[in-house]
């Protein structure tokens, strides 16, 4: 009888202390923006970070983060990620920059994957950030087999449109066994500079709720606001001001939360004894 081969087993990245994932059901709910803003933040908090721009499709990581530079490859044949904002960041974008398409097919997303977590010198991390594409392919199962993950983010807009992709979002990383360290809900109300009153435009507070009905911590919403919108434009993303800026405030209680879990996460897998 013929045996289906074994799946390959993931191996730690030497250095790196934990990886998380940054994923989202569907595309348009601002992950990345999240991501991006994290990385800075908990480097801000004075974590060593990385970021991978992990889709590899639509690579908008370049642009957030202001780098164009294309990453240079040292003796050992080891990729050096470019250093901006004081995150160690690498993306396809760097490598194949401008609007044209890359037209490939999975295995070729695995292999890229792989040498985005393997072959690049990210020396040593305490946070190595995975910005996933949207939705539940092939990226988060390449990513699973390669590293042992700390845990996911699942970031979505107040919408039920929104909300109904995160559930299935968080099915999947069920299902690939990554605990989901929270949810982020973003654009989550708009106040109005003039007049002041608070509009909530993709409606508000679904993520929370959907956060307790999945047993999942809730780490906070993200203003709607057009600052947040203009820094990812222009390359200096508003966690750059610190966290007493009120556009990135935030940002920073997010990522105050996520190392809190993280670290609660990392540690319960340290405590499980193997017996053999």
């Amino acid at each position: 009888m013929a045996h289906s081969p074994a799946m390959p087993s993931p191996v730690a990245l030497p250095g790196v202390s934990r990886i998380v994932a940054i994923g989202s059901g569907k595309g348009g709910v601002g992950k990345t923006t999240v991501a991006v803003n994290l990385a800075i933040a908990l480097s801000r908090l004075g974590q060593r970070v990385g970021l991978i721009d992990a889709d590899i499709y639509g690579p908008n990581v370049p642009l957030m983060m202001g780098s164009t530079q294309q990453p240079r490859i040292g003796p050992d044949n080891q990729i050096q990620p470019n250093d901006t904002h004081g995150v160690k960041t690498i993306s396809i974008g760097y490598i194949s920059p401008g609007d044209k398409p890359l037209v490939m097919r999975g295995p070729m997303l695995h292999q890229i994957i792989r040498q985005f977590l393997q072959q690049v010198n990210w020396g040593e991390l305490d946070y190595l950030i995975v910005d996933l594409p949207p939705g539940t392919g092939d990226v988060v199962i390449s990513l699973v087999q390669t590293v042992p993950l700390t845990g996911a983010v699942v970031v979505s807009t107040p919408s039920d449109v929104s909300l109904q992709d995160a559930r299935k979002a968080l099915e999947m990383f069920a299902q690939v066994n990554v605990e989901v360290i929270g949810i982020v809900e973003n654009m989550s109300h708009f106040t109005c500079p003039h007049c002041h009153e608070v509009i909530d435009i993709f409606s508000r507070g679904g993520a929370e709720r959907t956060a307790k009905q999945f047993n999942i911590p809730f780490l906070g919403s993200i203003e709607l606001i057009p600052a947040i919108r203009e820094g990812g434009d222009r390359g200096l993303p508003v966690t750059l001001a610190g966290p007493k800026s009120p556009q990135a405030t935030e940002f920073f209680n997010v990522a105050q939360k996520l190392m809190e879990r993280a670290e609660a996460a990392a540690a319960a897998a340290s405590d499980v004894i193997e017996i053999s």
